[in-house]
């Protein structure tokens, strides 16, 4: 946090400003949201609330009424402060602010009288912290559908920018690891270099897993093996190609190829303008969502 410039972070803001993103549990997990840190000060007073979405403007957050805060809202006159709390990836400290707002209105939520969704507009612009946490999350989001196809050649500098552990991996075919090398990655997929019959492989469901450092995590991106190409002097071993099913690719993976595609210099990436892989088209519907709901988010909720 607190390393883009004030520039980069004007553009995510007026780029995204209206954008609820709500927070599922993998969007809590990919900003290092602190949910029993969040709280709304009403008066001098907290109140513990859950955050369903927030944009730059404004936010919605689940609250429980049955503790005196509709009354202690008529007495300040509906201007409150939400607390937004969240781990620092670098240092595992927490990051602490408060965002000055109005509550708008609110209405029953989960079928319970004592609680309730209110919704929040903010009075002043967030701070620098938010935009970063969020707008790299929006931005990640939109690129992975505008730059689905540009591929990062797996290299010694590459692989060090992008903090992946090691070229060497495994891909799981029906459940059963797989040894596999990287040679490039992206957004939409990869290409890999194992053992194996190429008829035995092309058009296989498969998930592919890429270990990354600095914070420590491991990406399963499932997908399908959609076409092959020979090794030069190895007939042992073969490289194919994986697209992943964009639907289920982790927020935390686009996040990684993202901050790599933005930071390095465009002759660092391969495929600038390449073709689209076989029979499967860019999604011009893809192109333009930028924005997250529960269904489209996890995969889950």
């Amino acid at each position: 946090m607190g390393v883009l410039t004030s520039q980069k972070l004007t553009v995510y803001y007026e780029r995204f400003k209206n954008i609820d993103v709500t927070f599922t549990r993998e969007i809590i997990q990919v900003t290092g949201l602190l949910t029993q840190q969040v709280h709304l000060k009403c008066g001098s007073d907290f109140w513990p609330c859950v955050i369903y979405s927030s944009s730059f403007t404004g936010a919605k957050i689940v609250i429980n009424t049955k503790f005196g805060i509709m009354q202690k809202l008529q007495q300040t006159n509906n201007y409150v402060s939400l607390r937004y709390c969240f781990k620092n990836p670098e240092t595992g400290n927490p990051v602490t602010f408060f965002v000055a707002a109005r509550t708008m209105g609110e209405a029953p939520y989960g079928g319970s009288k004592d609680v309730a969704l209110f919704t929040l507009q903010f009075t002043q612009r967030p701070p620098d912290d938010l935009i970063e946490i969020m707008g790299r999350l929006l931005d990640a989001n939109v690129n992975s559908a505008k730059r689905r196809e540009e591929r990062i050649l797996i290299s010694v500098e590459s692989q060090r920018k992008l903090n992946i552990l090691s070229k060497e991996s495994a891909v799981f075919i029906q459940g059963v690891p797989r040894r596999c090398i990287l040679r490039d990655i992206s957004f939409s997929g990869a290409k890999l270099i194992m053992m194996g019959v190429v008829k035995f492989l092309v058009n296989r469901e498969a998930a592919l897993r890429v270990d990354f450092d600095d914070p420590r995590e491991s990406f399963l991106l499932k997908g399908k093996f959609i076409r092959s190409e020979d090794v030069e002097g190895r007939k042992d071993l073969v490289a194919l190609v994986i697209l992943f099913d964009e639907s289920v690719v982790p927020m935390g993976y686009k996040i990684r190829i993202n901050d790599y595609i933005s930071h390095v210099r465009v002759g660092d990436v391969a495929g600038q303008t390449p073709a689209p892989p076989p029979s499967v088209p860019p999604d011009p519907a893809k192109q333009e969502t930028f924005s997250f709901s529960p269904e489209n988010a996890d995969g889950k909720d």
